[in-house]
């Protein structure tokens, strides 16, 4: 008989990502694997590709991400966040706290569901008045979200969102903050504890080293 080791290290499962070449709706899980240390295949989908069907019959709702853990698919962005995050320490350190990494994320939907008809529109990918959308969809957007988020930062006081340490709801909005900010660099300049947030998220040297070579 072979004698095994009493506490054997658990074996890391395989992880393949499969999203478009693009950040979108991809790149928080693959900022989660790079902040957790975790190799993965991060397979990058053409878009030709996918309208040609090559990958579509692989994903369970017919649509990107889709996080393959050994061979098993997981669908939907925010359960692919989740899993990662639960499964590397970047949940919460408590049940309460992973529930408030909940609600915020939850309301981060809330927040990007009503600011996406201004930002499709300023980004080209639907038609209208690009003023018209940020006054009636982006702004009052941003004045529900981020008042929300200064005030968690304010009386946490840790740099975090939720608790003394990085979790996937931090990535998450560092991530949106970054993107908003590129294309238009003054949408957030009233929220300046949001923007030092983003920079202190970014400056994480393994999450730095992955945003300089993504």
């Amino acid at each position: 008989l072979l004698n095994l080791p009493s506490s054997e290290q658990e074996i890391m499962p395989s992880y393949e990502l499969y999203y478009f070449a693009f950040r979108g709706l991809g790149e928080v899980p693959r900022q989660l694997f790079a902040l957790a240390g975790v190799e993965y295949v991060n397979i990058r989908v053409e878009e030709e590709a996918w309208d040609e069907g090559a990958y579509k019959h692989k994903t369970p709702f017919g649509q990107m991400p889709v996080l393959f853990v050994d061979g098993k698919p997981i669908p939907q962005s925010f359960a692919i966040n989740r899993y990662i995050a639960t499964q590397h320490g970047l949940a919460g350190k408590t049940p309460f706290e992973a529930a408030w990494v909940d609600a915020i994320a939850d309301q981060w939907k809330d927040y990007n569901n009503e600011f996406k008809k201004y930002w499709y529109i300023k980004l080209g990918y639907e038609e209208g008045d690009v003023e018209a959308a940020k006054a009636e969809h982006g702004v009052p957007a941003r004045d529900s979200f981020f008042p929300i988020i200064t005030k968690k930062l304010k009386d946490n006081g840790s740099g975090f969102i939720v608790g003394d340490g990085v979790t996937w709801v931090d990535v998450l909005v560092a991530n949106a903050v970054d993107a908003v900010t590129l294309e238009d660099p003054d949408f957030l300049a009233g929220y300046p504890e949001v923007l030092a947030h983003k920079e202190k998220i970014h400056a994480i040297p393994a999450l730095k080293k992955w945003i300089e070579i993504r």
